[in-house]
């Protein structure tokens, strides 16, 4: 009965707290004096002229490429903070399976880390292989109620996730899902889940907010979550090429949006990579995080190494991939990116490739598209992979 009491006491307290329909909210709390505006430190100007990016290959004074990539790469390592134990075997099982046109489609469990038995979607092309490989990196989009369904038509789940993996699909990849795209090409696909996405997600359900909490909550366990995603990109990329099926000598990566991050980082970072495609996002940081132009950071948590700016701006770090076949794709009308911005880190990057005789290999090109991955691009990406891979 007490027990009872107490919650009708609950109920009512917050009925009563809550604002009546067409009622008023309490206005914002502000204070006259303040430090920080439109999510920036009022003194963002003076930050800025403070990074000097010490480590980029021009300022490093390092004149061989691979000395500098060396300790420009550990660098990185570093503000990823400890990396998950790795499993001590990958186990993979095939879940479920269903034939498409031309391809297989396999849902498969595997061991991520030590900690985490994940599932991810694998497509197979028809025939004999072994076949080239590409690792789909999913984006943001600020939607963490599917990852890897994003960029593979999924099945044997629930329809509501059919559905939303559709939903998506139509509104940022021209209602055509990549991997699907690339199979019937002649690509085997894999695409896992990032961290706090999809079925690698929270117990009490999908909220953004909580991203940046959890990610707070993981640096005081001496770990970072964005640092986390890189980890098992890298794991899965040396997982996909034990698969049967795959040449492990012709493995790519792609994504868009943060999936697009991902992919230069996994490039930069991983020699298993062979080449890469980032459609939308490449940008330098004097640019992005400008009053300006009206931009800062939205990924927030899912972008962040800690002390990383000290030392390397984006452009310098997916530099770290030359020579490598790699191609930037970003919009005219995406309003993430400001075209300045995208330009200068464009410029930045063909210095390093032309430095080493390879500028050729470097293909960054702006579109007059929208922040999207639509089937035009994926034609040109696919072009793309058949002449590198």
């Amino acid at each position: 009965m007490k027990k009872t009491k107490l919650l009708l006491a609950l109920a009512m307290a917050v009925l009563t707290s809550a604002p009546a329909a067409g009622q008023k909210k309490s206005p914002v709390e502000k204070r006259e004096r303040f430090e920080f505006s439109f999510d920036l430190p009022a003194y963002v100007e003076q930050l800025k002229q403070e990074l000097t990016y010490p480590l980029s290959w021009e300022n490093s004074g390092i004149k061989s490429f691979r000395k500098w990539q060396k300790k420009a790469r550990q660098r990185v390592f570093d503000c990823m903070m400890t990396p998950p134990r790795a499993a001590d075997a990958w186990d993979m099982k095939i879940v479920a399976e269903e034939q498409r046109d031309g391809y297989r489609a396999l849902r498969i469990a595997f061991n991520q880390n030590a900690y985490a038995r994940t599932e991810a979607l694998v497509l197979v092309p028809d025939g004999e292989g072994p076949f080239p490989a590409v690792n789909l990196l999913h984006d943001h989009g600020a939607h963490l109620y599917i990852g890897k369904e994003k960029m593979i038509r999924p099945f044997g789940v629930e329809q509501a996730v059919i559905d939303d993996a559709d939903a998506w699909a139509k509104n940022l990849y021209g209602s055509q899902y990549v991997g699907d795209y690339l199979a019937r090409h002649g690509y085997v696909c894999f695409s896992a889940d990032a961290p706090m996405w999809g079925e690698r997600g929270r117990e009490e359900g999908v909220d953004r907010s909580k991203y940046d909490i959890i990610a707070g909550n993981m640096m005081m366990l001496g770990r970072d979550l964005c640092g986390f995603m890189h980890y098992d990109d890298i794991a899965a990329t040396e997982f996909l090429a034990t698969l049967p099926w795959v040449d492990p000598q012709r493995i790519g990566c792609m994504g868009c949006s943060m999936g697009a991050y991902r992919a230069w980082m996994l490039s930069a970072l991983s020699d298993r990579i062979r080449a890469s495609a980032a459609i939308c996002w490449m940008v330098t940081t004097d640019v992005q995080m400008s009053t300006a132009d009206g931009k800062r950071e939205y990924g927030g948590f899912a972008n962040c190494l800690p002390g990383l700016r000290q030392w390397l701006d984006y452009p310098d770090i997916a530099s770290l991939a030359a020579p490598k076949p790699m191609l930037f794709i970003n919009g005219t009308q995406d309003h993430l990116f400001p075209v300045r911005g995208v330009k200068k880190a464009f410029e930045q990057m063909h210095q390093t490739w032309r430095r080493l005789g390879a500028d050729e290999r470097l293909t960054t090109e702006l579109w007059d598209v929208p922040h999207s991955c639509g089937v035009e691009i994926q034609k040109y990406m696919l072009d793309f992979f058949n002449r590198n891979l």
